[in-house]
């Protein structure tokens, strides 16, 4: 997952799906927490002897239980807290010692960690797991174990009924931040960022590979959706099955988290009216694919999941074969917008690891290049990529290194190449490349498989971090370990910048290529047209951005009741087996639809 530490508290209610379900849907679900543990408490009724009840970090077990025992007063059975199963908290402290190293030489704030792949056997205590499931496989008593790690490998199989509790990504944050849940173990709470850190190498990765364990193997009964406890909802694993299958006959939206930042800007705070008390918004969310959500609307009731649940169960639908194979199963591309329209300054200068210092280091799925798409410029915008010359690279890193701790502010620009923003322009970012977004613009950014967000800062202006009060982190040493000094103005001219050319046009139609480089899997496009263009995913996935129109829709060709209506600067995902699509013209003039899509092997 990607550092969204600091998640702005807002469910954006336009992002969602309208979707066509049988009649008969409504009497799938159960709506309500008081209904959720009715209906778990009728499968005890109708025979379940074991029940097990897991979930990703965050989910409101206690509150569930609680209702579920209001329901069972006075009847014989047992419930058990799978809490109980963990190894001593110094021991599971040992343990994670490695994968949370606390190298303040290199990593200042101690950022970054390396992903915990053993599960919850790893931090289970062995003999606390065998007696346990001794005495469930013995008992005469109805028993419920719930809690993280309640349907670990040892365990699941011996359940009536298995149950996961689901909350987003954005909700799981937030609840950590307000302190609703601490992490796996812990006696007392950690500070709020180590605690994070802890999660997105630990926690929430154990949930997210037992979940997609689970679903893999089709080891679940019953989802539930429970980011609202009071309005939480269950299903049958087989009913989500048909909702998540609807969602992907068509092309779909998902829903965006937002971010503050520093250098945040104003556009899309205006664009998309967020809410009054957000003071800028920095990163805008769209697509990224461990972050946000999907939401389907059907009659008066807004289904919501985590987007990458989503994923895990579409999987090959979803991604088309090359991808699902080539990637094994995750969502290969992450998009977002970068808003420093009006904002104070610019995003910082930094740079990202290749595929050997990632892999290496984090523990990570591969390199991580990026690309920035010039969306909207204003005055004076400019986009920060390469260095000047040859020397420049290590006469910034010394001139840097220098004013690390000084206050100082250095002349960035005698070192730092730049380039003037025009909307349309496409710049490449491979791995190693030094850049920044400059401020007064907003750009597209898109960028490769990683499940964390590997930003190594390598000057920031000496700005104050809002949320510590204290300067910005700088990685100048793991910087340092990746940048590729020779990537000078002359080779990003040659390499990086409106790469391709025009594949196909008609009457008032055409596709040309954008931004294409060898060290890149995606492949960037833009469709421009005046009334319609028609398009075919061929079996893998396209994701497009309607960056400059008012509105579009995205429809199937064999079902036009299959389709999507996005305004301007919102993305949508079409599925690799929706096939042959159409894109039509709502508005005025001629429209520009970004689309990526992978290359071909």
């Amino acid at each position: 997952m990607s550092f969204m530490f600091h998640p702005f508290p807002y469910v954006d209610p336009d992002a969602i799906n309208p979707v066509e379900l049988p009649s008969d849907f409504v009497n799938q679900i159960s709506e309500g927490v008081i209904a959720t543990a009715g209906r778990l408490v009728g499968l005890i009724e109708k025979g379940a002897m074991r029940i097990g009840i897991d979930g990703f970090p965050g989910a409101p077990f206690d509150i569930l239980i609680n209702c579920m025992l209001q329901k069972v007063s006075g009847r014989s059975l047992k419930f058990i807290d799978a809490s109980s199963l963990l190894k001593s908290p110094e021991e599971i402290s040992a343990i994670l010692k490695p994968y949370l190293p606390e190298n303040r030489g290199a990593d200042p704030v101690l950022l970054y960690g390396v992903r915990y792949l053993d599960g919850y056997t790893g931090l289970h205590d062995a003999n606390l797991v065998t007696t346990l499931k001794c005495k469930i496989e013995t008992s005469s008593i109805p028993i419920i174990v719930y809690g993280r790690g309640a349907l670990c490998e040892e365990l699941v199989t011996i359940y009536d009924a298995r149950v996961w509790m689901d909350i987003t990504p954005r909700s799981a944050v937030l609840k950590y931040k307000q302190g609703y849940f601490r992490n796996l173990g812990a006696n007392e709470p950690l500070s709020y960022a180590l605690g994070m850190r802890r999660n997105y190498y630990v926690d929430f990765e154990i949930a997210i590979d037992l979940r997609w364990k689970l679903i893999k193997e089709k080891k679940l009964d019953y989802y539930i959706s429970a980011d609202n406890p009071e309005n939480m909802w269950i299903i049958p694993y087989s009913s989500l099955l048909d909702l998540f299958c609807e969602l992907n006959s068509r092309p779909f939206r998902c829903r965006p988290v937002y971010l503050e930042g520093v250098w945040g800007g104003f556009f899309m705070h205006r664009l998309r009216h967020l809410p009054k008390n957000m003071r800028n918004c920095a990163w805008i969310f769209d697509l990224i694919p461990m972050e946000v959500s999907i939401v389907a609307r059907w009659r008066n009731m807004e289904l919501e999941a985590p987007f990458f649940t989503f994923v895990q169960v579409m999987g090959e639908s979803l991604l088309g074969r090359h991808a699902f194979e080539k990637f094994g199963g995750y969502f290969p591309v992450r998009f977002n917008y970068d808003d420093t329209y009006h904002s104070s300054g610019n995003m910082s200068i930094q740079c990202h690891p290749d595929a050997e210092y990632v892999m290496k280091k984090h523990g990570e799925l591969g390199r991580q290049d990026e690309s920035y798409y010039i969306c909207v410029a204003s005055q004076g915008a400019k986009t920060f990529l390469g260095f000047q010359e040859e020397d420049s690279c290590k006469q910034f890193f010394r001139e840097a290194r220098r004013v690390e701790h000084t206050g100082e502010k250095i002349d960035y620009q005698r070192y730092i190449h730049s380039l003037t923003s025009v909307p349309g322009m496409q710049v490449l970012i491979p791995a190693g490349t030094v850049h920044a977004s400059g401020r007064n613009q907003v750009i597209l950014e898109i960028g490769s498989l990683t499940m964390g967000s590997y930003t190594y800062k390598l000057y920031d202006y000496q700005r104050i971090d809002p949320q510590t009060g204290k300067s910005r982190p700088i990685h100048l040493k793991m910087g340092g370990d990746v940048i590729r000094g020779e990537r000078t103005a002359n080779w990003v001219q040659e390499n990086l910048v409106n790469h391709g050319g025009v594949i196909r046009e008609g009457e008032g139609y055409l596709e040309k290529i954008v931004g294409e480089h060898e060290l890149l899997y995606f492949s960037l496009r833009n469709l421009i047209f005046e009334k319609e263009i028609k398009d075919n995913t061929d079996g893998a996935f396209h994701v497009l951005a309607l960056v400059d129109g008012e509105c579009v829709c995205v429809e199937s060709i064999a079902d036009p009741t299959k389709r999507f209506t996005m305004n301007f600067l919102e993305i949508i995902v079409v599925p690799a087996s929706l096939g042959g699509y159409r894109l039509i013209n709502k508005g005025v003039g001629t429209v520009t639809v970004h689309k990526t899509l992978l290359k071909k092997e």
